[in-house]
């Protein structure tokens, strides 16, 4: 894929993105007309990844209206009508999300039955994606009512500070021991660490120092980086563009990986690359992650950590150094300052150091 741009976004979020809105495309050409104008809606207010996801709950939800009721005489996706989605009440999507969503069965080529189950979570999404559509065509004089006010709500587990899951300080000095040393692995994993451990740690360090999102790392050009400014840009999510400064460990553990380890033979743009010389993958992430946190934590890789876990630990670890809750929402690029309060709450022993400070012996 040839990339003209004219923006800063790096070629790879561009070519991503550029497939994503293929897979939008594809799908709008299988719904049925009507749906141009929500599509177009979508474009200019939500995420490419919010557009696809949404896209893919309605496609499933017109597919139930199609096999499994009797709204609607259509038996392609671009057959359903909006006369088909004026009969419709807020019980029948009730049922649907209540009932149907919560196990449904479907019978494969072979014959063989699969059981699909969704949690609340799961199907809070698929009401998230059904209210937008309904509320759309309404405001859109495309329905005569807006059904969404009697949808029922869908009870999701609040957070608890206690069960967030992060390193603590032992464990960090024993994450960067292992990925520095090699202490822990292996003698398989040795051999691979040998030809990437400047790699490997240059990308622990950039979790736990700015919080990153996978994506976000795995995102990384060469050209994210002004070494002469000491400072990197980084794309968020809805494509917010964020400038970060560079402190000297990134800077000589990036520089170090860039002049000694990283592959010269490839035309990637990408920061960090495969042994094969091309862009490392999320998925091969989320494993160097979970192998290295698995030795800091002395347990299974199964039971390692994920980057977001790295994440949640960055967070967790500044404000216990004091920051403000307001600076590390701004560094995380948290939505809402309450995501950040979750860390604030989640102190290791917090309580037994209030009730000591207050002992008078």
């Amino acid at each position: 894929m040839i990339v003209n741009k004219k923006t800063n976004k790096t070629g790879h979020i561009v070519k991503s993105q550029a497939r994503m809105d293929r897979q939008i495309r594809a799908l709008e050409r299988e719904f049925p007309s009507f749906m141009k104008d929500y599509s177009i809606f979508l474009r200019g207010s939500v995420a490419l990844s919010t557009h696809d996801a949404y896209f893919k709950d309605i496609k499933f939800f017109f597919e139930y209206l199609i096999e499994e009721t009797d709204f609607t005489n259509a038996n392609e996706l671009s057959e359903i009508t909006l006369n088909d989605l004026e009969s419709l009440r807020a019980r029948d999507i009730n049922y649907f999300l209540g009932d149907y969503c919560r196990r449904y069965y479907k019978e494969d080529e072979d014959g063989r039955v699969q059981v699909f189950e969704n949690s609340n979570r799961a199907l809070s999404r698929k009401k998230s994606s059904l209210t937008s559509l309904f509320q759309f065509l309404f405001r859109n004089e495309q329905l005569s009512e807006d059904i969404t006010t009697g949808f029922n709500p869908i009870k999701l587990p609040k957070k608890d500070p206690d069960s967030i899951k992060r390193l603590y300080e032992d464990e960090i000095r024993s994450l960067l021991r292992a990925v520095t040393t090699g202490d822990g692995l292996t003698d398989r994993e040795r051999i691979y660490w040998e030809k990437t451990k400047l790699r490997d740690r240059a990308i622990i360090l950039l979790f736990l120092t700015y919080g990153l999102r996978l994506k976000e790392l795995a995102n990384l050009d060469i050209d994210s980086f002004n070494f002469k400014r000491m400072e990197f840009t980084i794309f968020r999510k809805r494509d917010k563009e964020s400038v970060m400064p560079i402190n000297q460990t990134i800077y000589n553990a990036l520089t170090e990986y860039i002049d000694t380890e990283r592959p010269s033979f490839t035309t990637e743009d990408a920061l960090f690359l495969s042994l094969q010389g091309k862009r490392i993958t999320e998925r091969a992430i989320r494993e160097l992650v979970k192998k290295y946190t698995s030795i800091a934590m002395q347990t299974s890789r199964r039971e390692g950590y994920s980057p977001h876990k790295l994440r949640a630990t960055a967070a967790s670890t500044l404000i216990e150094r004091g920051y403000s809750i307001f600076d590390v929402q701004e560094l995380l690029d948290h939505d809402n300052v309450t995501t950040t309060q979750l860390y604030a709450a989640h102190r290791k022993g917090a309580k037994e150091q209030i009730i000591q400070e207050f002992d008078e012996e």
